[in-house]
C-alpha cells in the first residue's frame, strides 16, 4: 500500500507494440509514451483491455481503475461510452479508466459474474471495490469511482 504522498503508478501495455510499462500516474496527462516503441500512452481514452492484460493492469495498478465491461453490440453500452470517454478524461493520473469488450474477453467477464451489460467495476488494490450494472448517468460512474478513493 503507497502513502499518499508516494509516487502512484499504473501499468498497461502499449496497445502499438504489446510491451508493458510502468507510469508514473501524476505525469499522466503528459502523454508518457511508451519505453520500447515511444509511441503515445493514450491515457485520455479508456485503455483496451483483454483476458490477457486485465490481471495485470488491475493488480499493478496503485491508483483506482474503473473497468466497463460491454459489448459492440449494446445498446445501453453505447449510450454509456461518451461518458466513460469524458470520466478517463477528466480522471487522468487520479484513476485509470479501462473497457473490456465481454464478447471477446469470456474467461474475464465470467469471472466477475458479468451477467448483464454495461456493468462497470471499479477496483482499488486489486480488488472489486463498487459495481454497477445497466446503464446510467455519468454521476452514476462518478459515484462509483469515489468509492474506490
Amino acid at each position: 500500500m503507497t502513502t499518499p504522498t508516494a509516487t502512484r503508478h499504473l501499468t498497461i501495455r502499449c496497445q502499438f507494440c504489446d510491451t508493458w510499462n510502468r507510469v508514473d500516474a501524476s505525469r499522466a496527462s503528459d502523454r508518457p509514451k511508451c519505453g520500447k516503441c515511444g509511441r503515445p500512452m493514450l491515457l485520455d481514452r479508456p485503455v483496451p483491455l483483454t483476458d490477457e492484460t486485465f490481471a495485470r493492469t488491475i493488480s499493478e495498478s496503485e491508483i483506482p481503475v474503473l473497468v466497463d465491461f460491454y459489448a459492440d453490440w449494446c445498446g445501453p453500452c453505447k449510450v454509456m461510452a461518451p461518458y466513460v470517454d469524458e470520466l478517463a478524461r477528466e480522471q487522468q493520473g487520479r484513476a485509470l479508466v479501462a473497457k473490456l469488450n465481454t464478447d471477446y474477453s469470456p474467461k474475464t467477464a465470467g469471472g466477475f459474474d458479468i451477467r448483464g451489460i454495461p456493468t462497470t467495476i471499479v477496483f482499488r488494490d486489486g480488488k472489486e471495490a463498487g459495481r454497477l450494472t445497466g446503464a446510467g448517468p455519468k454521476r452514476a460512474l462518478e459515484d462509483l469511482l469515489l468509492k474506490a478513493v
